[in-house]
């Protein structure tokens, strides 16, 4: 007998739910490229009826009680919400896909007000002329830029409510139809019950789980040149084929991405980029396509620099601020903002950088980069969500009072879009808001590639431009000089800051090793010949038997500690992307650590750092140096009676290694806590601090560590955030 209530596990943490005599299809769940995921599942189909082809797919989601599991986003509906608009025809006046219904969020009311307010900024971006205006955009920019929002906007900003309905989740069942009602078990597990059926569903991760990525992506060893574009995404957001329209590039060896779309954590490690190598990202625009991604950017040992025109930082970081429930100004303390100066050449180290405006429903730039090499100049034009120039044509207006834009804004669109560059890419998405191939047909670049589309290109298309196979590299100016030794040089002497450079050249002088995806470069049980100094792509570190795993990037060693004191390693380190690795030979590196008399403090300090490597927070990403620099300041701490005070300094963050202490909250009820975990971590993100007084419950052992060596740790204070949401939750429910 078939079930009244059908389920698909679509991936780990997502489900869909479907009730067909209600006509009720619910998306449990919605990380980034959750539609591309429905769209491989079979789960959205075309269809046709009454002559018009349109899609299939979910007309409700059940959001996630947490906004984050394991520094992903659980809730971003952005995307399966248009495609319920537009793409189903749910808000489309006699369409076959309207039945009257509005799409319908249900879930807890933090979450379905973080929601609708993210909506609300990605379709809008800077919901006012004052916003604008508070962007440091000039007056008469700023009232050209409201009034061609405005005209995308069909002369009206919408509120998220009027094209949504909502149901609140509560403690007791919720009646989502008189036959059909949803009850919250606990955090992210869901009792459906229709008529005398029920189903549970869990949508939480396990520590170990991450959203998985629609598309397999083949692995690449990419070279660090002094110019290069690595093209690492050409479709959109409903390519269930391939990433989102963006780029690395590499300049005098640093990595740099241009946006931030879903999965690009999964494409930098296929791509051999570790997140630690990071320089910065140059931000186009707030859509989820190209924003998803985010916070995997927080998820590094250092603030990862943030470049972009000023409109488009704001309109970027209030839809983040909306998602997390934080303030705009916070994020200060993941990225190191770099604001650049709208419409003009940014020098960022010797490569130049022009953000040019273009029209979209957003704030959105397009970027123009260039440097001088060998008498010539050399440029990469990126042009990600532009707008077609018949699209741009009928906005114009004569009447300033009037949406639209001038004809004088119109023709500057036109000459920056076509401006002639050495390597151009461009959105040729289509529609009302993207762009068109054949508006390029007479540009004089020398080498277009066409992409921001999920369609094969036409022939016509291709006598226009090329297509970008993921991974493809165009080189710009070829690199003389070896980056990975010079990089290999600044871990070093963030390491080891007391040697001299003449000390280190010792151990600078060793081969740079490359290891392919998948190969053990020390087994748990030998003993290391070398040590290996990471410094391209990613290794795990594993111990089945003490269920250990940790992912090293750039900046790490392996088997130091081990090589030191010819001990057997403990665990295995594993490459999961291609790895460089500086190896060293052991003899060679304790020659280097007893000339540099580095050995005792090496001694001292390996409880802590083993104590650190060891624990969730600081298990992911975090360079030898970041690690040193937290263990030099972190103390260990015995208190052996049964009801003393711990005396709380506002600066400390403590975590525990052994015993048992009790926290007494504010108005709060008293809460017990044991070995790995930690407390009074409140200040460091800006949240209240509302513990009381802490007792000994018997004989512990406590680590505190200053929050001076955190606060400039980005993964370490998002792994916080991550932590304070989910408590706040238990305190609420």
């Amino acid at each position: 007998m078939i079930s009244k209530i059908q389920y698909i596990q679509v991936i780990q943490g997502v489900f869909w739910v479907e009730i067909k005599p209600l006509d009720l299809r619910i998306l449990c769940a919605c990380p980034p490229d959750i539609v591309k995921h429905l769209m491989l599942r079979g789960l959205i189909n075309e269809v046709e009826e009454d002559g018009i082809t349109f899609e299939t797919g979910p007309n409700a989601i059940l959001l996630s009680d947490v906004m984050l599991q394991n520094g992903q986003f659980s809730n971003m509906a952005e995307f399966p919400v248009l495609q319920m608009l537009y793409k189903q025809g749910m808000i489309i006046p006699n369409h076959p896909g309207n039945s009257g219904y509005k799409p319908l969020l249900i879930g807890l009311k933090e979450q379905i007000n973080a929601q609708m307010e993210y909506i609300y900024r990605g379709n809008y971006g800077l919901v006012s002329y004052e916003e604008i205006i508070e962007a440091g955009v000039e007056e008469s920019l700023a009232k050209d830029l409201w009034r061609m929002k405005k005209k995308f906007a069909f002369g009206h900003i919408r509120q998220t409510e009027e094209l949504l309905d909502s149901i609140v989740l509560e403690s007791d069942p919720i009646k989502v139809h008189e036959e059909l009602s949803i009850k919250r078990i606990d955090t992210n597990v869901f009792e459906f019950s229709y008529q005398d059926e029920t189903l549970t569903i869990d949508i939480n991760l396990s520590r170990k789980q991450n959203y998985i990525a629609p598309y397999p992506l083949g692995f690449h060893d990419i070279k660090r040149e002094y110019f290069s574009v690595i093209h690492s995404g050409q479709g959109d957001g409903f390519d269930v084929n391939r990433p989102s329209m963006s780029s690395i590039i590499t300049f005098q060896g640093k990595v740099y991405v241009i946006d931030a779309g879903p999965n690009i954590s999964y494409s930098l490690t296929t791509l051999g980029f570790g997140i630690n190598e990071i320089e910065g990202v140059f931000q186009t625009h707030a859509h989820d396509d190209h924003f998803a991604g985010i916070t995997t950017l927080m998820r590094s040992d250092h603030r990862i620099k943030f470049y972009a025109a000023p409109i488009v930082r704001s309109s970027v970081f209030k839809k983040l601020a909306v998602l997390l429930g934080k303030k705009d100004n916070d994020f200060s303390d993941f990225f190191d903002v770099q604001d650049m100066r709208l419409n003009k050449w940014n020098d960022i180290n010797g490569l130049e950088v022009r953000p040019i405006i273009s029209p979209h429903p957003v704030e959105t730039t397009i970027f123009l980069f260039k440097t001088y090499w060998g008498g010539e100049e050399h440029t990469y034009a990126h042009f990600a969500d532009i707008t077609s120039m018949n699209v741009l044509e009928e906005m114009v207006v004569d009447d300033e009072k009037l949406d639209g834009i001038s004809q004088e804004m119109f023709e500057r669109v036109k000459k920056d879009y076509l401006a002639p560059a050495d390597l151009k890419k461009i959105d040729i998405g289509g529609g009302m808001i993207h762009g068109d191939a054949e508006d390029f047909a007479e540009d004089e670049s020398k080498r277009i590639i066409l992409a921001h589309t999920a369609h094969p290109l036409t022939s016509r298309q291709k006598e226009i431009g090329s297509s970008a196979p993921f991974g493809i590299i165009d080189l710009m100016v070829p690199e003389f000089t070896n980056y990975l030794h010079r990089n290999a040089a600044k871990y070093l002497e963030n390491y080891f800051d007391k040697a001299s450079s003449a000390q280190l050249e010792k151990i600078l002088n060793n081969a740079a090793i490359l290891y392919p995806p998948g190969s053990l470069i020390l087994k748990k049980g030998d003993y290391s010949q070398n040590v290996f100094l990471v410094l391209t792509g990613y290794v795990e570190k594993i111990s089945s038997s003490k269920h250990e795993y940790n992912l090293l990037s750039a900046g790490s060693f392996i088997g130091e500690y081990s090589g030191l004191r010819q001990i057997q390693s403990e665990s295995t380190f594993r490459s999961v992307s291609y790895v460089q690795t500086l190896q060293i030979p052991t003899k060679s590196y304790q020659e280097f650590i007893k000339k540099c008399r580095l050995f005792t403090k090496i001694e001292r300090l390996h409880e802590n750092q083993d104590f650190l490597s060891d624990h969730w927070l600081f298990k992911e990403s975090l360079s030898a140096a970041i690690l040193n620099n937290i263990s030099s300041q972190m103390e260990l701490k015995h208190y052996y009676h049964e009801g003393d005070s711990l005396e709380i300094d506002p600066d400390l963050m403590y975590m525990i290694k052994s015993g048992q202490l009790e926290i007494i909250y504010k108005g709060e009820s008293p809460k017990i806590i044991g070995p790995g975990e930690f407390l009074n971590f409140e200040k460091l993100i800006k949240e209240e601090h509302k513990i009381n007084n802490i007792k000994v419950l018997e004989p512990s052992s406590v680590f505190e560590l200053t929050h001076d060596s955190l606060k400039n740790v980005p993964i370490v204070l998002w792994k916080l955030v991550e932590t304070f949401k989910k408590e706040l939750l238990k305190i609420k429910s």
